[in-house]
């Protein structure tokens, strides 16, 4: 955090006929596509995370949680049922089931931390998920550790620091759980991520994604029966356009990515930043504070560091994979 589809079971001839229509049209340079993808994916991120604060005094992030997951894999059934068992096909069941539950419960926390603080904050804190990611990819997946790295994670979490010292973060409130959740999420969305990397050396994106979507409706629903409650018809509405956004701003980064370079995609996912606090302020009548706002850009800056430097290393670590 925080998915574009393979044709899975498409013909050769519409494969071919999607080919022709996009060449018969002007394209825009890779880039700007993949930017516009981005903020696409900003935006949608926004109004997802706007309905989750909005329906928060009813609907409790466990319940919430299971309405994401289950929206989610209804939009994905047409794209199952066209090869299903080459969606479920897995060698490794066991790191797909740790994974689903950690990344659901990830969600439940990441949910929760929305609905409590300012949306400014909370996305601000989501954005360490890039800090977390330099120790597990030391430990886990046995990268190598340079300087800027490391620097530019200790640096990271100073910003962490700032937002939310002394013991109170930028908007007055008292240093709480929803802090601890919003950090706990991001924590844990970097291990979903590590086990990405792991499982795409053999598993395509779409397998990853049917099981995060069918798990994540199991693992949710435990939870999301102890605060358990019926919605009215507005509501379930508003659930499910949640749902849906989640899935379309997952589609759009996807996408993004893949169409324009890495580097270049990564500095525009931060406008999820002026997006969401121009919402808190507009909808919720939120006013970030100066720590949050020094703290965001501390964190902003040391996560493009990281992404920046991996990309310029990317290069060499596949020269060197293949000789």
């Amino acid at each position: 955090m925080p998915e574009e589809l393979p044709p899975t079971g498409a013909s050769r001839a519409g494969v071919a006929a999607t080919a022709a229509a996009g060449a018969s049209r002007p394209r825009l340079p890779p880039n700007i596509e993949g930017a516009l993808w981005m903020l696409a994916s900003a935006l949608g991120f926004t109004v997802m995370t706007s309905l989750i604060k909005l329906l928060g005094d009813d609907y409790p992030a466990a319940l919430q949680t299971f309405y994401r997951s289950a929206a989610g894999l209804i939009v994905l059934l047409p794209l199952v049922a066209r090869d299903w068992r080459g969606a479920f096909r897995t060698t490794r069941p066991g790191i797909l089931l740790f994974r689903s539950g950690v990344g659901t419960l990830a969600m439940i926390f990441s949910f929760y931390a929305f609905q409590k603080l300012p949306l400014a904050e909370a996305n601000a804190l989501s954005f360490t998920r890039t800090l977390w990611l330099v120790p597990l990819a030391f430990f886990i997946l046995r990268e190598p550790l340079g300087a800027w790295r490391i620097g530019a994670a200790v640096l990271g979490f100073a910003g962490v620091l700032v937002m939310l010292s002394p013991g109170f973060t930028g908007s007055g409130h008292p240093f709480g759980l929803a802090q601890i959740a919003a950090l706990a999420s991001a924590a844990m969305f970097a291990m979903t991520i590590t086990g990405m990397k792991v499982m795409t050396r053999d598993h395509s994106p779409f397998t990853l994604l049917v099981y995060a979507a069918v798990l994540g409706v199991a693992f949710s629903v435990p939870p999301a029966l102890f605060v358990w409650r019926w919605p009215s018809l507005p509501d379930l509405g508003l659930l499910a356009a949640m749902g849906v956004m989640g899935t379309i701003t997952q589609g759009c980064y996807i996408k993004g990515m893949q169409i324009g370079d890495a580097g270049a995609m990564a500095p525009i996912d931060y406008t999820r930043l002026v997006f969401t606090a121009l919402v808190g302020f507009a909808v919720f009548h939120e006013i970030p504070g100066w720590t949050t706002i020094a703290g965001a850009v501390i964190v902003v800056v040391s996560t493009l560091i990281i992404t920046l430097r991996e990309q310029q290393q990317a290069p060499a670590a596949r020269r060197a994979a293949s000789d």
